[in-house]
């Protein structure tokens, strides 16, 4: 499943970036791998630099699903949470996430690009919330991502 879960997270990050967001998807499987959610990023198009697609799965399953399920659920996304979605994801209670590219990888490829730094720090997901199960970068979708993420940054150079 993970395969195809990643899979469905960069398209919903082409989803995005097409739309004019920054290229970012996630998908929240259920704890027999069945999707239950999914969101794009919507920075852009809601004007609200917080409209990313983790948070909003983190608040859907808050007001949708019982916490033992949702420690039983994991969250698939095509880029690793920043602090705040991790922190979302921990005070939820969700279970395992598993990344395309991880926020290392994004740093190095837009400092590459010559782009500014993100204005939020570069932390593991385990920084944030210690003892969870995270598995990523997983290739070859880390490297879907950096496609996208460079097609981002060439459609606009002050991406942030």
């Amino acid at each position: 499943m993970t395969s195809e879960h990643l899979s469905r997270c960069v398209e919903l990050a082409a989803e995005a970036l097409a739309a004019g967001d920054h290229p970012f998807g996630s998908v929240l499987a259920g704890p027999d791998g069945a999707v239950l959610a999914e969101d794009r990023n919507r920075e852009v198009t809601d004007a609200d630099p917080t409209a990313h697609p983790e948070l909003a799965l983190a608040r859907w399953a808050a007001a949708n699903l019982p916490a033992d399920v949702r420690a039983a659920c994991t969250v698939y996304t095509s880029g690793e949470h920043c602090p705040m979605c991790a922190a979302a994801h921990g005070w939820v209670g969700l279970g395992p996430i598993v990344y395309a590219g991880s926020a290392v990888q994004l740093a190095a490829w837009r400092s590459g690009w010559g782009q500014p730094a993100s204005p939020v720090a570069v932390l593991p997901i385990t920084a944030v919330v210690p003892g969870l199960s995270v598995t990523g970068p997983v290739a070859p979708f880390d490297e879907q991502m950096r496609v996208l993420h460079e097609q981002a940054a060439r459609r606009a150079p002050d991406f942030t």
